[in-house]
């Protein structure tokens, strides 16, 4: 069992840095969370590198090129809320059409209001935000860090 106090909800992403735990937000973006859990469960984002890695801004990941291009082949309609991007926050990344997320999300290094309001707000870091805080920086990444493993807390044993 998990010790987390919504199993259900939490993500917990081994990276190639070590361990990072997103408590998800259903309350804010259930159709993000929802798709984010499905594509967690089918194994989507295992071994999808951070492809877009901006020091002081975020970490973007969820490609399954690595190049910033692609996605699952589903777009989700846009659920922005009042929740502000801090550090740690993690958010839909999308292309100029609001209803254009899809795999592709990023972690905040830092706030950055100038995102919020227009971006899907779905969790925050949690635990482990050292090891997101060391994911190798790029604009592409050369030898990117990468997503070993993502699982709903939920579902791991013991």
């Amino acid at each position: 069992m998990s010790t987390y106090d919504d199993p259900e909800n939490t993500l917990v992403m081994e990276t190639t840095q070590g361990p990072v735990v997103i408590a998800m937000r259903p309350d804010l973006a259930p159709g993000h969370v929802a798709r984010i859990k499905e594509l967690a469960r089918d194994k989507f984002y295992d071994g999808i590198v951070f492809h877009r890695v901006i020091d002081g801004f975020m970490a973007q990941t969820g490609c399954p090129h690595g190049t910033g291009t692609g996605g699952s082949g589903r777009k989700l309609t846009a659920e922005f809320n009042a929740e502000p991007h801090k550090r740690g926050t993690a958010s839909m990344a999308r292309a100029a059409n609001p209803d254009s997320a899809d795999s592709q999300f990023f972690i905040c290094f830092q706030d950055a209001p100038f995102l919020d309001r227009q971006y899907t707000v779905w969790g925050a870091v949690i635990e482990g935000m050292e090891n997101v805080d060391k994911i190798k920086r790029g604009e592409p990444v050369v030898d990117p860090d990468k997503i070993v493993s993502v699982r709903v807390a939920a579902d791991l044993d013991g």
